[in-house]
């Protein structure tokens, strides 16, 4: 009965962020199972100007899944894993969703993960959902003891600051309503993999109520685009940043300013 009313009554789309990830984008468009879609309304691919043959296996997936609920989007600039995010939230509002799911494309984490969070409606009360891969019940595979170890620190280093317990700065599965992206805070943040760091910061910043939940994450084939020096000092940059004045999240932090995010849909 539960089941039946989340149909009714939600609208969610899924949004999966792909960029050179030919060999790991029919794996999670695989995951799509007539489970996980009872809960999802539809599936958008945003293509990010890939250069190997994402574009055309997702195509391949759509011409062999007639009726599946799949649409292909292309950037029409490389914006980067946080402009995506933007492309895909702007869509979200636009079409009136309920909630916006998002789910990396490179095959790390599993969208079956979230089916308690559906099934037992844990999101309710809460603006989002965060994937955490660093929590009781999380299940990591292939992941380095150097970079749990160095995640574990950022996290206790954001909870100091922010003042709230943090479980993950920025897994590729999480679960947003769409009602708290509506004054597009999210245009001013990176377009870059920093994008979610400044989501997490946001959660305390405009008092947005967030749950994480564990999940599983693996790797495996992935070709990771982190320069993990860099871009470590360039979040707690951030993080200094915020704690110095906490209104700066309301500035600027892109460091290409684009007056619009946009994207174009794919025929096959």
């Amino acid at each position: 009965m539960r089941d039946r009313e989340w149909d009714r009554k939600k609208r969610v789309l899924l949004f999966i962020p792909a960029y050179n990830c030919q060999q790991q984008i029919i794996r999670v468009l695989g995951q799509l199972d007539e489970d996980v879609m009872r809960y999802v309304t539809d599936v958008i691919v945003v293509n990010n100007r890939s250069t190997d043959g994402t574009e055309e296996a997702v195509l391949d997936f759509r011409r062999e899944h007639p009726g599946f609920p799949l649409k292909l989007l292309r950037n029409r600039e490389n914006y980067g894993l946080g402009g995506s995010h933007k492309v895909a939230f702007q869509y979200a509002l636009r079409n009136k969703y309920d909630f916006v799911i998002v789910l990396h494309g490179d095959d790390q984490g599993n969208i079956r993960d979230f089916l308690p969070v559906f099934r037992k409606r844990l999101y309710e009360g809460y603006d989002c959902v965060l994937g955490a891969r660093f929590m009781r019940g999380s299940r990591l595979q292939g992941y380095s003891l150097f970079r749990t170890f160095g995640n574990l620190v950022y996290n206790f280093l954001f909870a100091i600051g922010l003042r709230r317990r943090v479980f993950d700065l920025g897994s590729g599965l999480n679960l947003y309503c769409t009602e708290m992206l509506s004054d597009k805070f999210f245009l001013r943040f990176p377009d870059d993999l920093t994008f979610n760091y400044c989501m997490v910061m946001a959660l305390q910043y405009y008092k947005q109520r967030a749950r994480f939940y564990p999940v599983s994450w693996r790797e495996t084939d992935q070709v990771s685009n982190v320069k993990m020096g860099s871009q470590a000092i360039r979040v707690l940059k951030m993080l200094g940043r915020y704690l110095l004045s906490p209104r700066s999240l309301e500035g600027e932090f892109r460091q290409e300013i684009r007056d619009s995010y946009e994207a174009e849909e794919i025929d096959p």
